[in-house]
């Protein structure tokens, strides 16, 4: 029976994150490593990625980043609407549709848009955006429990676990049922600090679910001069380096915003 799972969300290109978070999963003794989508964005390299993910036997969602890559799509489907936003977007989108092979482009075309399986006695249904939308942004200050509680009931699940917008939080909404984001490996979560962030997902001996977010320090160093390397935008690099988001802030609702330096 699985009991204890890692919960991998997006990873946007940066392999030195993937690579420890593997690591930090392995040492906790989990039961199965899963990666809820985006393997490609921000960061250098895009095909680094995947033989950690074979070797490692990493089960995989389909984020909108994946279907977008494998089926060389014109954009991300990213879901922005800010024109600054959308202009970076496209150019990390442009340069990892570039730079990943036929081979791995096939590979995020096969992909699954959810996996569900049995955590204890617990269905979980595991997502990029939300269950009726890939690209859905499921904000903590703008999502009801009324709503998610209907979300869970409507997908026949105990718990959801999703990722997509960058940020971690979640939310027990009655007995024994959960919304979670998982966070991302990619890139910090605009808090200042330099770690990234993924989940385990444990069943519990009361018959219900916990979540841990562990926080995972990299060689962001080295990452950073990898992007610079590759001619990536000066403000992927200083999102790297300093913690704060320079790009993809407009769809951030005002409680969020107001936690970051923007």
């Amino acid at each position: 029976m699985t009991q204890r799972i890692a919960c991998f969300g997006g990873i946007y290109n940066n392999y030195l994150a993937l690579e420890s978070a593997v690591r930090d999963a392995r040492c906790r003794g989990v039961d199965a490593i899963y990666c809820l989508g985006d393997m490609g964005a921000f960061g250098p390299y895009p095909d680094r990625v995947f033989p950690i993910l074979h070797d490692n036997n990493v089960l995989c969602v389909q984020g909108n980043y994946d279907d977008s890559i494998g089926n060389s799509l014109d954009d991300c489907q990213c879901g922005y609407t800010d024109p600054r936003d959308n202009h970076f977007a496209q150019i990390s989108y442009d340069y990892t549709l570039a730079n990943t092979s036929i081979e791995n482009r096939a590979f995020l075309r096969s992909l699954p848009k959810e996996r569900r399986l049995e955590l204890g006695s617990l269905q979980v249904l595991l997502c990029h955006g939300s269950p009726r939308k890939v690209n859905e942004f499921l904000w903590e200050s703008t999502s009801s429990t009324h709503f998610l509680a209907s979300l869970v009931r409507d997908y026949d699940a105990d718990a959801i676990a999703a990722t997509h917008t960058g940020i971690k939080w979640q939310r027990a909404l009655s007995a024994n049922k959960h919304f979670v984001n998982v966070g991302v490996l990619g890139r910090p979560e605009n808090d200042g600090r330099t770690n990234v962030w993924y989940t385990v997902l444990e069943a519990s001996s009361s018959g219900d679910i916990r979540a841990e977010f562990v926080p995972i320090e990299y060689d962001h160093r080295r990452l950073a001069n990898e992007m610079r390397e590759e001619q990536l935008p000066d403000e992927f690099v200083e999102t790297v380096m300093t913690g704060w988001w320079t790009t993809c802030l407009e769809v951030l609702p005002a409680k969020e915003r107001r936690r970051g330096a923007a």
